[in-house]
């Protein structure tokens, strides 16, 4: 539902979990704010059921197979990978998150797929299964510039 900010209630406490995530790191630095993070992303993927629950897992699993110098973070309470510099280059979208029809595996303007003057960036995911599992495999390699 909107409001006269244009924002919906979901979009609103979205941002309001960015604004948390920010202050949770706070003063953290180093091995220390890396923990946090991770443990922050390994909760949001935790907290996910049903086709959400699966996709984020998959991608986490496939980061931590493909680009394990990404680092898990949150992103608006997204599962989410981010380079050295903390630039997001890989999250999950859950269609739960905004009761959407489906959820997206979503690249970043710091992932590595430009391909000519147009490429894609987000990609709904409604099932998982072993081509799915390629495919972002394979998107994800190609997003660090392994691919």
């Amino acid at each position: 539902m909107s409001t006269k900010t244009g924002f919906t209630a979901e979009e609103r406490a979205a941002m309001q979990q960015r604004a948390e995530e920010l202050r949770s790191t706070k003063g953290l630095k180093g091995a220390a704010k890396l923990a946090k993070e991770l443990e922050a992303c390994g909760a949001a993927v935790e907290a996910l059921e049903g086709v959400d629950g699966e996709v984020a897992t998959m991608l986490h699993r496939i980061v931590g197979d493909v680009a394990p110098d990404l680092n898990p973070k949150t992103f608006y309470g997204f599962p989410a990978y981010a380079n050295d510099e903390g630039k997001v280059v890989v999250f999950y979208q859950p269609a739960s998150k905004f009761k959407t029809r489906y959820g997206t595996v979503s690249f970043d303007e710091h992932a590595a797929l430009d391909d000519g003057v147009m490429w894609g960036v987000s990609f709904a995911v409604i099932e998982v299964n072993a081509d799915v599992e390629a495919r972002v495999r394979a998107l994800v390699a190609k997003a660090i510039g392994k691919g």
